[in-house]
């Protein structure tokens, strides 16, 4: 899991590859205590535990290529297709403040 041989070397933000990293180290180390855990005797062994240790390992690989098929999808266009969402929705979020809207009151102010 470094960066200079995974698909987030694309994401050109430092931040977002080390957040992205992160979640990613979280999902495996649940993911390997639990079979950890399994292997060790400390839980016994049931059809429902089975499934259980098996979704374990299939989960987070899913989640794992779906991060890297996204980091690799458009290089480095969708940070910035990202970060002008995101400004538009805080625009978005301050035209539909109303602390800030001042009625106008014709009578009071003629």
């Amino acid at each position: 899991m470094d960066v200079k041989y995974n698909p987030l070397k694309h994401i050109p933000d430092p931040s977002l590859q080390a957040y992205f990293m992160l979640v990613l180290f979280t999902i495996w180390s649940v993911a390997f205590g639990l079979i950890a855990i399994f292997w060790l005797g400390f839980i016994g062994y049931n059809i429902m535990t089975s499934i259980i240790v098996h979704l374990s390992i299939i989960i987070p690989l899913v989640f794992t290529n779906a991060v890297f098929i996204d980091a690799e999808r458009d290089g480095e266009n969708w940070l910035e297709e990202w970060r002008a969402e995101q400004s538009r929705y805080k625009l978005f979020v301050n035209r539909i403040r109303t602390k800030n809207l001042v009625l106008w009151n014709p009578f009071k102010e003629a």
